[in-house]
């Protein structure tokens, strides 16, 4: 077994193991799964260390709760922060035991930790893939309730996150309605 395929099973058996459970299979192993699958149609030659953060982006997630943070959006990033930082960690770990060398651990680390969005290409594919999957998997739900105005806002923030290339792409795929569509324009 090859050290990238040893990583990415070490991932799907640590989100095997998320009580959450989505379609019948537990949350953040469906997420990497969806990550991965994503990453080879929007980027078919990628690295192996954006294989492996692609899948690993959100390893062992729910073992730090958000309500563990303060409400609000300072509490949100900061949540968000440590929650790069624990993937990071982890992902290093796990790249360490399989035989990848410290350049590439420090690079997986750098990418889950968002260092370079909009600097580095692989920091910046992997954020349009989260985004991808967001958009394809759980924008629905997730805008199902809210109040119009904020999901506007969310949407904004999202398209600038991503490359012009992303943008350009999703808005082409996802047929998004007006004003949402706009957010990808610009």
């Amino acid at each position: 077994m090859s050290r990238l395929d040893q990583v990415l099973d070490r991932i799907d058996a640590a989100n095997a193991a998320d009580p959450t459970q989505e379609a019948g299979e537990p949350a953040a192993k469906l997420y990497g799964e969806r990550m991965s699958a994503e990453l080879a149609r929007l980027v078919p030659a990628a690295s192996e260390v954006l294989q492996i953060c692609a899948r690993g982006q959100h390893v062992e997630r729910w073992m730090l709760a958000r309500e563990d943070y303060p409400e609000g959006r300072a509490g949100y990033l900061a949540w968000r922060q440590e929650q790069g930082r624990r993937h990071a960690a982890r992902i290093e770990g796990l790249m360490a035991d399989a035989g990848y060398g410290a350049e590439e651990m420090a690079q997986a680390g750098r990418m889950l930790r968002k260092e370079g969005i909009k600097r580095d290409a692989e920091v910046q594919a992997l954020e349009d893939v989260i985004c991808f999957v967001f958009l394809r998997w759980y924008f629905g739900d997730f805008a199902d309730g809210r109040d119009p105005a904020e999901l506007l806002r969310i949407v904004e923030k999202t398209a600038r996150k991503m490359s012009p290339e992303g943008r350009a792409r999703a808005l082409a795929e996802f047929g998004l309605p007006e004003p949402f569509a706009t957010a990808f324009r610009d």
